[in-house]
């Protein structure tokens, strides 16, 4: 399954993509990641072009002990080197890169513009997903049903 295909089921039809901007407080991004229930945002610059990504570990880790969160920019803490799909990428080549880099999210990223974003659990579902649909049809074969 290709990652626009992903993008384009039921489960994420009408997900909607939340970014913040790099200038923006550590305190907005965690109102965005609370309000939306994400575990992290794309940074995008003012074309909407991918330059970072923030994840609750980053502001964690990042800002334990330092001045309050209204006052750290996003800039400051965010993961500057991100992996990235495309829409053209498969969900094996995702659970891959999650794996290898040891991350688990990803922006999906059409015309260097983020339009979605993945996460291990949303693959681990899909996966999940295919297992029990595979293991009906062993079953219905087994059991005489598919002749």
């Amino acid at each position: 399954m290709k990652l626009g295909e992903l993008l384009n089921s039921k489960n994420f039809k009408f997900r909607v993509t939340i970014t913040v901007k790099p200038d923006e407080t550590v305190s907005a991004a965690i109102q965005k990641l609370v309000e939306y229930d994400r575990g992290s945002l794309p940074v995008c610059n003012e074309k909407g072009e991918p330059v970072g990504i923030i994840t609750e570990r980053d502001i964690v880790r990042k800002c334990f002990k330092k001045k309050a969160f209204s006052e750290i920019r996003v800039r400051d803490i965010m993961s500057k080197h991100i992996i990235i799909g495309t829409l053209d990428d498969d969900v094996d080549y995702a659970i891959s890169a999650m794996k290898q880099k040891r991350i688990r999210h990803i922006p999906i990223v059409d015309s260097n513009k983020v339009v979605g974003m993945i996460s291990m659990r949303d693959l681990l579902g899909i996966r999940l997903e295919h297992a029990n649909s595979r293991l009906k049809l062993l079953d219905d074969y087994i059991s005489g049903g598919l002749r």
